[in-house]
């Protein structure tokens, strides 16, 4: 049975020995993928998926999966703000345990800020709304999988 949690420490066992995490943005059209160094230091943004069917998507992600020797999966869980679970939120937990039988370990990581914090910067950056769109989900997810990592180190030390 694959783990499918919220709680880093469950996760962290799981993993006794690290390995690369991929990160997941799952919106209704994309899904924005970031990868991470074996050693959990450093998040970066990979690509942005195009959702289709659903199949389809899956074989999509799973040989992008063993082509990176991903050992562990971050998505990120869309809470609303007072931390109750929302309608995106659900479909996060759905999409985890739609790709369970991948058996990698999964995390659910809370992402209430992940897409503002990656607008406000492009903003800054003064990207434009075509370029802003085409990086967000990406950079998304790449925000949540370095939130994730920080948060699992900080539990080693």
């Amino acid at each position: 049975m694959t783990l499918v949690t919220t709680d880093r420490a469950a996760f962290r066992q799981a993993l006794p020995a690290g390995g690369r995490l991929i990160g997941m943005d799952v919106g209704t059209k994309t899904i924005g993928l970031a990868l991470c160094d074996a050693g959990w230091t450093i998040a970066s943004p990979a690509y942005t998926v195009t959702r289709g069917k659903f199949s389809k998507d899956k074989i999509g992600l799973a040989a992008f999966i063993a082509q990176q020797q991903v050992k562990g999966v971050v998505i990120g869980l869309p809470l609303n703000l007072n931390g109750s679970s929302s309608p995106r939120a659900q479909a996060s937990r759905a999409f985890a345990h739609n790709i369970a039988d991948l058996n990698l370990p999964i995390l659910l990581w809370d992402e209430r800020w992940s897409t503002q914090a990656v607008t406000r910067t492009l903003l800054e950056a003064d990207a434009s709304r075509a370029r802003r769109d085409e990086l967000v989900d990406k950079l998304a997810a790449s925000y949540i999988l370095q939130g994730a990592i920080d948060g699992l180190v900080a539990g080693l030390e």
